[in-house]
Formats: C-alpha cells, sequence, structure tokens
C-alpha cells in the first residue's frame, strides 16, 4: 500500500467538446488560488494548449508558472498518472484535472481516468439551447458507467435567472446542482483551427481568468469553501504504482550535449515532460525564437516542435540565416528532431488556405498545403529497434514529397500505417508528435546519442 495521501480533486468533464471545460477549470484553479490555495492542475489526454490556461490560472503571487502535465492511461502511463497525482497532494490544497472531449469518449476516455483515480466529476454542460433535457443529459453522464464518483453539474453559457430555474428543476435529487454560468462573451476563451489561443498570446489572459473566477464565485461551486471541498477527497497515496527503473536515464546518453529548442508563438506545442525527459537524459537545453529572428544557438542537436508555423509562415520565410544554420547543422551530420509544424517549416513551400504561397527553410524536399478540414487526429506509436515510442497526431496541413519514410507510426492495436517518419540525413521528421518518456532510449537515439553508448545503456 502506498502513503496515505488524502487531497481534495476534481475532474471538470463534459458531454462533447465546446462546452466550456477549460473555463470552468481555469475558472476554479483561478478563485481558489485567490484564496490562497495551492492548486496543482493537469490536463486528460494530449493536448498542448488548454495547458497555458490552466498554468496561468494556478500561478500564485510572487511565484512561477508551474507545467501542466499531461494525463493519459495510454500515452502517459498509468504508473506515470499515479505517480504525478501522488506529487501533486503532497503539496496541494486541490487537484483539478480538465478532461479530454465529452466524458466517455476516447480508449481510454476521461471517465477511464475518473474512475481508476477515484476522481470525483463535475461535468460542465452548454445549456443554452434546452431546458429539461438538461436533466436528462446530466442524469446519463451520472450514471451511463457504474462506479463513477459524482462532484455535480454545472450549466454553462445560461440565458437568465428563469432559465437557471428551468434547467435546476429538470435534476434528479441527487445530481447536485452547483450552479449557471451566464452567457457572456467576455468569458469565453478564444479559438483557432488547432484549438484554443495560447494564453501567451493575449495581452489580457489574465483579466479573462479573473472575470470567469468572478463568475464563478457567484455559484455554488465557487462558494465551496475549503472544508466544503473535503467531499472530493482522494487518497492519491492510494494509488501508487511502482516505476521500473530506466537505465537509459540512469546511463544519461546525452550527457554533455546542448540540445537546441525552438520555442515561441510558431512552436508551442511542447510536453514539459519532454523537456524534463531531455534533462534526465543528461541534455543541456537551450532556447531560441525563430520568430524573433534567432539563428541558431551552439548546439549538439535541434528539437523544432509543432505549432502554428502557418499563421507566421512570411516571418519564419525571412529568417534566411536560421535556415542556413540549420542547412549547416545537418551537413555536419548533427541531429534534428522535427514534429509537426517542426516538420512543416523544413519543406520547400507552404501554401496556405488563403491562396498564398511562402517558401520555407528546404531542407525537406516537397510542399505542405493548408486544408480547410482536419488531415488527421489520435493516437499513435511509433515502433523502432524494439522499442515503442507513443504519442499523437494532430494536423490540418498535407505534405507531398518524394522522400520515401523510413518508418510509420500506427495506431494503437492496429498494423495501420500512420505517420510518415522522414529521414534525410541527420534529420528525423513527422506529423507525429511523440511523448519522449514512453521510449528514453529512442529519444536519445533521435538526439544523436552514439550508437555504443545506446547498446550499453
Amino acid at each position: 500500500m502506498g502513503e496515505a495521501l488524502r487531497c481534495p480533486a476534481v475532474l471538470v468533464a463534459a458531454p462533447a467538446s465546446g462546452q466550456g471545460k477549460t473555463t470552468v477549470a481555469s475558472a476554479l484553479a483561478r478563485l481558489h488560488t485567490r484564496r490562497g490555495l495551492r492548486v496543482a492542475v493537469f490536463k486528460c489526454g494530449p493536448d498542448f494548449l488548454d495547458p497555458f490556461w490552466l498554468s496561468l490560472a494556478a500561478i500564485r503571487p510572487g511565484e512561477a508558472a508551474e507545467p501542466v502535465h499531461q494525463l493519459d492511461l495510454w500515452m502517459t502511463g498509468e504508473a506515470d498518472c499515479a505517480a504525478r497525482l501522488r506529487a501533486a497532494a503532497r503539496s496541494a490544497d486541490l487537484v483539478i484535472v480538465e478532461g479530454v472531449m465529452g466524458l466517455f469518449d476516447g480508449t481510454p476516455s476521461a471517465a477511464d481516468l475518473a474512475r481508476r483515480f477515484a476522481l470525483p466529476v463535475l461535468a460542465v454542460i452548454d445549456a443554452s439551447a434546452m431546458a429539461g433535457t438538461f436533466g436528462a443529459l446530466a442524469f446519463g453522464l451520472q450514471h451511463f458507467q457504474p462506479g463513477l464518483r459524482w462532484a455535480g453539474v454545472l450549466a454553462n453559457r445560461v440565458a437568465g435567472a428563469r432559465h437557471a430555474e428551468l434547467l435546476q428543476a429538470g435534476l434528479r435529487a441527487d445530481a447536485n446542482w452547483l450552479g449557471a454560468l451566464l452567457r457572456n462573451g467576455a468569458l469565453s476563451l478564444p479559438e483557432r483551427h488547432l484549438g484554443l489561443v495560447g494564453a501567451g498570446e493575449l495581452a489580457d489572459a489574465a483579466e479573462r481568468l479573473d472575470a470567469a473566477a468572478d463568475a464563478l464565485a457567484e455559484t455554488p461551486l465557487g462558494r465551496m469553501t475549503r472544508d466544503d471541498l473535503r467531499a472530493w477527497d482522494v487518497d492519491l497515496g492510494a494509488q501508487a504504482l511502482a516505476l521500473a527503473p530506466d537505465t537509459t536515464l540512469a546511463a544519461q546518453p546525452l550527457r554533455g550535449r546542448t540540445v537546441a529548442v525552438a520555442r515561441d508563438a510558431a512552436f508551442c506545442f511542447i510536453y514539459a515532460a519532454n523537456l524534463d525527459c531531455l534533462r534526465a537524459l543528461g541534455a543541456r537545453l537551450v532556447f531560441f525564437s525563430p520568430l524573433a529572428g534567432d539563428g541558431l544557438p551552439p548546439c549538439d542537436a535541434v528539437w523544432l516542435p509543432g505549432g502554428y508555423p502557418e499563421l507566421h509562415a512570411p516571418a519564419l520565410s525571412a529568417n534566411t540565416a536560421l535556415r542556413d544554420d540549420l542547412a549547416r547543422h545537418v551537413a555536419r551530420g548533427q541531429a534534428v528532431w522535427a514534429e509537426c509544424g517542426g516538420m512543416m517549416v523544413l519543406f520547400e513551400t507552404l501554401h496556405a488556405l488563403d491562396g498564398a504561397s511562402h517558401a520555407m527553410w528546404g531542407l525537406l524536399p516537397g510542399t505542405v498545403r493548408m486544408q480547410a478540414r482536419l488531415a488527421a487526429l489520435g493516437q499513435q506509436q511509433l515502433a523502432l529497434d524494439g522499442q515503442v515510442l507513443r504519442g499523437h497526431t494532430f494536423h490540418y496541413s498535407t505534405s507531398e514529397t518524394p522522400l520515401a519514410p523510413m518508418a510509420r507510426s500506427t495506431r494503437p492495436g492496429s498494423d495501420a500505417h500512420g505517420e510518415a517518419v522522414y529521414a534525410t540525413g541527420s534529420l528525423r521528421a513527422s506529423y507525429f508528435h511523440a511523448w519522449f518518456p514512453s521510449s528514453p532510449r529512442l529519444v536519445a537515439h533521435f538526439f544523436g546519442a552514439a550508437r555504443a553508448t545506446m547498446r550499453d545503456a
């Protein structure tokens, strides 16, 4: 048995995407942080964007933002989820986990995570176009699967007091009405094609969160005191699972190597756990901004993460100094790992939705074309040399290249081809977003660890 670590915890869920989960989870974190509680926040699933808002919401005065880690029973693994929740319970007064998509969507789903760790579920329902059906929907979420703890239900985008009364009247007695947030455009977090706009891109991001927290404070949910939150207590210490020692991490095959990481509004899809993994492998990390006109800092390897190169194509195209630095870097046989948006900028041309064409950096032959519809979405895994690297794919562009893939990812439980992995010299690129801790050995190899070191690890 693990140590007893009781802490109030809640999973904020919804019947579908777009209901307001992130707004409510962020408002709840902001509200209790302002009241002096230490709030730990997590994101269920592989999402990169919601964590920007969740992290900002939980910043305590005078302290730096804490990274919001992903919890996913498949991608990050059950033992990793347990370890992160256990660590949070040691210092937090409240743990908030934002769900993904609808409560029961996906395999594994947010409900699976909630049941595995006995997390009470707070359901957020966009009630803007319903009345009595609200109760039926809440009842279904609460009772569809057995063994799910229930925190209550919050109505979002409500027209007014009379509308709220009708919604509450339609609930069964055990639904636990937690109030209503009125329809207010100022409380909505802005979106674009891959999800929410990053909090760091908006000058008024903190003010938006404060406004949402103020609105939530007027609801029964927002009026819950620290003592009231004890109804959500979970023994997160009892959920401990043994994490087997990783011999690759212990050997630190990237020790003495510097990895340059692109990080700005165009390259922002970065798991905090991936940075931790590189450091655990021994790497020294340096960050640079292609959008700011930075050249490549002195380094042994480069990571170009995903993001929004299509929104910044002119500025990226104009950074010819970085283009030339990368070309010289690859010519010297030094490693580059490029994911999704990081791969897109390496092709010769990017064709935007408005018909404009932009010259990119040309390290990969071919073109990228933006699409109006989603081109790929879902879990992916990459198997190489007896190792499996887990992750996902999510993109609105397609690529055309004469390069033959060196490998392809697959969906879990399927041999069907997923994303191509392209190789030219020391450069590896794919639409595949990797969660590095799932295979430190492959990650070390992609970032240039010597094969002799890999064999010894």
